[in-house]
Parts: C-alpha cells; structure tokens; sequence
C-alpha cells in the first residue's frame, strides 16, 4: 500500500489506531468502591456510575488549526473549537455537557493571544450551555514551539437515556447534518496542501481566503439532546479525524453512504489541488457531515424535520467497514 498524503503530513491514521490499542491494552486497573467506570476505554466518551445517573468526561484540542490561527494572528474562535470537539464526543452518547476546564501549553505567554482564545472559550461555553469551571496554563519553553489547547468537558445523563450504538441493526437509515466546514480534524493535510500549492490569502469561488474557510469554527451540535428526546436514536457519530471510519465505533455492523451531503468548497479544493485520492478525502475529512444520527427507518422523517440540512445519506449493512456507495473506505 502506497503512503498516504495524509501520513505524508505527519498523521499516520492506521499507526494511530495501533498505538491508540497498545495504550489501552495496559489501562487495567479499575477503582474498588463507588463511581467506578461503566462500559470499556475506546467509545467518544468515558462513564462513570453515579447511581441513577451516569457521568462523562471526555478529552480534546484543537491540534494544528493553532498553526493556522498562528499564521493570520487571529485566534478568537480557536476556544469555539476546543468545547465543541469536546462537547460534540458527549452529545454522540446523548450525554448532556455542564461543565469545562482548559489547558493552554506555550512556549511564551502573549496577552493579546489569551485574550482572543478567552473570547472563543466563552462563545463555545455559549452555544454549549456549560459553565468554564478552571484551568491550566503551562509556560513550557523548550517542550513546546507555540501554543497548544485542549480542554476537558464533564457531562451527565440519566442511564437510561444513554446512547452507545448497541441497539443498530440493518435497515436503520443514516441521516445526516452538515458541518460548517473542516471543523478541527485533518489540518495537517490541509496545510500541507496549502503551504505547497498556494497561499493562505488565496480566495476560493465564494470570495472567502484559505485562511478563513480552514479558521471557520467547529459547529457545535447541541441540538442534538432534544432529537435524542424526542426521537428514537439507536446511535450517533460526529465526523473527526478519520473521517467516515469514526462509524465504525458504534457497530460491527456495516456503515454504507449512497447519497452523501455535497462536500464544501474548502474540500474541493484540497482534493483537487492536492490530487488526493477521495477515498483519503473521507477518511481524513466530515466532508461536509459533521454529525449523523441512525435511526429505525420509520424515525428518519422525525429527525430530518427537526435538524436543518439533515437528510438520509445512507443505512446500516450487514456487511462491516465504512462504504462510500461500494467503494470500501476502510
């Protein structure tokens, strides 16, 4: 197998996914006691059991998008990208989102940089409805050549109303939501493509610069506790790094998409000035889908008239792997 541009870039999706299992085969130890774990490591969130309720927390940054921000100096919507990639892991398992804590690692403090991160900290914590609880900050000249943020999102949820996937079976349709754009997942790709081909301040068809199209914030998909409510939801996924493989967390089923949502112009772009291969598109970008939910065909017409955008681009097969129409993407 040919390397990928993406590995290219710096990001090995398939040695990720060794190294992610060699971590985890060692994490052993569970806690004796009350509000031990609940579930195993390796879903979008972690559980713990709190009697009637379960807890959540969940872990994420915003990775080389700061390169980006770094680039154009603006940094005031990277913290809109910090919740919502933590935020979005808990709303996957329809675990509600309350409280927030950030950790910012530089090599050399700058007011002016915290003060823009700070702005789109508390936009996110907005849209999210979550309190920003604490924090750290960490001057670590010599371990660090920037700033990185991450952040850790605490949520709940009554047991009962908990999504995990275990209820998909063939038949149940995908619909899906479209993202407002790359969101904070294959930027080392995309700036690759960028820093060899063009120009941050190059502008696409729709009069937006690179720049700002790779800067655009990550939706935040609260909206989706309220379908979960109101609809019958067997799972949920949100498109990250990896792309359409992320499906494959919910279900040994299989996961095939027949009418994909049209991709946005940023994605276009990168495949097209890059000459990447478009099954590494939709493994490495949302592609412009940025949550899905998969749902009891009957219940496909209920969520689509609740969501936006959202319609079926596919269903549930037995076959296992992700399909894009019968291309195999993983």
């Amino acid at each position: 197998m040919t390397q990928s541009e993406y590995s290219k870039a710096g990001v090995d999706i398939d040695l990720e996914a060794t190294a992610i299992k060699a971590l985890i085969k060692n994490l052993s130890y569970r806690r004796k006691g009350n509000y031990t774990m609940l579930g195993n490591v390796g879903h979008f969130a972690g559980l713990i059991d709190f009697g009637p309720k379960a807890l959540a927390l969940t872990t994420d940054g915003v990775g080389t998008k700061m390169l980006v921000a770094d680039k154009v100096g603006d940094w005031s919507t990277v913290g809109i990208d910090c919740i919502a990639m933590n935020v979005n892991d808990l709303y996957v398992m329809h675990m509600e989102p309350v409280a927030f804590v950030d950790y910012i690692a530089t090599d050399r403090l700058s007011i002016e940089q915290m003060a823009q991160i700070g702005i789109g900290l508390n936009e996110g914590a907005k849209q999210a409805n979550i309190d920003i609880v604490g924090g750290e900050t960490a001057s670590l000249k010599g371990l660090i050549n920037g700033l990185d943020l991450a952040g850790t999102c605490f949520g709940i949820q009554d047991k009962q109303k908990i999504v995990t996937g275990e209820k998909i079976r063939p038949g149940d349709k995908i619909v899906g939501v479209p993202s407002t754009g790359i969101h904070s997942n294959g930027l080392s790709l995309a700036r690759r493509v960028v820093e060899q081909h063009a120009d941050y301040d190059e502008k696409l068809s729709n009069g937006k610069t690179i720049a700002r199209e790779l800067l655009t914030p990550t939706r935040i998909y609260h909206e989706s506790l309220a379908v979960a409510d109101a609809c019958t939801v067997h799972g949920m996924c949100h498109v990250t790094g990896g792309g359409l493989l992320n499906f494959l967390r919910l279900s040994k089923f299989g996961f095939r998409f027949d009418n994909p949502l049209t991709p946005p112009e940023i994605f276009r772009w990168i495949e097209e000035t890059g000459k990447i291969s478009k099954v590494e598109m939709y493994r490495t970008f949302n592609m412009g889908m940025g949550y899905s939910y998969v749902v009891p065909a009957d219940a496909a017409d209920k969520v689509t008239a609740m969501v936006p955008g959202a319609r079926v681009v596919g269903e549930v097969i037995e076959k296992p792997g992700a399909w894009l129409g019968d291309m195999q993407v993983t």
